[in-house]
């Protein structure tokens, strides 16, 4: 059995339940927005985030209908913004296909957006849960807030590793850490158990994102999007962060400072990346990963053994030796 088949194997019938819930809210009567809903759907991913909501709410009982309509929220919410984030990046490519934007316009786009935020909220409203309706909210003011962090984090002249994690945390790790305090509270658990599900989730986020960073210092077709995208949009992550905040390299300071600018070339962020590695960027990044799924482990470890729980830890080392 591989990974991903025995991190779904508690949850099976609940998928299959779920992509339905989620196929229907991705077609319309309007033929230009279905082009584009028919579009985004051709690039569906593995459903880690619905699958990480499944599993936690097994983990604390069972997976009633309330969680369906959870899970269908959050990967809406999620989807509108990665189609307003494209616009924002004016990026061409998304998850190895052209983007939204790139095929239709940037109106059409936000439009789009507009509406799976729309439909996001629908699903939320079908939880009747209303501590869970809170959280889909306040899930949407993190990612906006998350990405105007960003843009201010690109004109700071700053390399701070701490706007970097405040950042992930609401562009990241708050969506995954919303799929697992809304798994838990379609259960309805008390304070304590949600935010014990909030930090697991949060914690699993933020390993997520360092490994999508890593992933942007090496070339490969499988990830779908090539070496330095991060750094020719002006952004540094942690493993350019830790070297650059070392001291030893001035040089690379000179470089980071003209990839925040907007006027570093391909061939300076070429030098840039082979300096990261260079200095250590990679394995520090790396420590940081396996720290915070160490943590992610001790949390499921509070609860007994089960098919469940041993789901969610190959889920966490997963998402760390996931290779795209």
């Amino acid at each position: 059995m591989d990974r991903l088949s025995q991190i779904q194997s508690p949850i099976l019938s609940e998928i299959s339940e779920f992509k339905k819930i989620f196929d229907d809210s991705m077609h319309s009567p309007n033929f230009l927005l279905n082009s584009a809903l028919a579009h985004i759907q051709q690039k569906n991913g593995k459903m880690m985030r619905p699958i990480l909501l499944f599993l936690t709410a097994r983990l604390f009982g069972s997976v009633p209908t309330e969680a369906l309509h959870a899970a269908a929220s959050l990967e809406l919410l999620h989807t509108a913004s990665l189609v307003h984030d494209d616009v924002v990046d004016e990026s061409t490519e998304r998850r190895g296909q052209l983007s939204v934007n790139a095929i239709f316009n940037n109106k059409v786009s936000v439009l789009v957006g507009d509406y799976l935020l729309a439909t996001s909220l629908v699903h939320a409203g079908k939880t009747v849960n209303y501590r869970t309706i809170d959280l889909i909210s306040r899930l949407g003011q993190d990612l906006a807030d998350g990405e105007i962090l960003q843009l201010s984090n690109i004109s700071s002249p700053d390399f701070s590793e701490l706007a970097y994690f405040e950042v992930i945390r609401k562009k990241t790790a708050a969506l995954f850490a919303s799929c697992t305090k809304a798994g838990a509270l379609s259960v309805h658990v008390n304070d304590e158990q949600a935010e014990l599900a909030r930090l697991l989730g949060e914690y699993i986020g933020i390993c997520f994102q360092i490994k999508d960073d890593i992933f942007d210092y090496y070339e490969s077709s499988e990830i779908g999007k090539p070496t330095g995208i991060d750094m020719l949009e002006g952004k540094l992550t942690l493993p350019a962060l830790y070297v650059l905040n070392s001291g030893k390299y001035p040089q690379l300071e000179t470089l980071a400072h003209e990839v925040k600018q907007g006027t570093a070339t391909s061939d300076d962020i070429i030098k840039l990346i082979e300096g990261i590695k260079e200095g250590g960027g990679i394995g520090y990044a790396e420590t940081i990963m396996d720290e915070y799924r160490n943590k992610a482990m001790e949390l499921l470890a509070r609860f007994p053994e089960s098919d469940v729980r041993r789901s969610l830890e190959v889920y966490i080392d997963y998402v760390i030796e996931r290779t795209k």
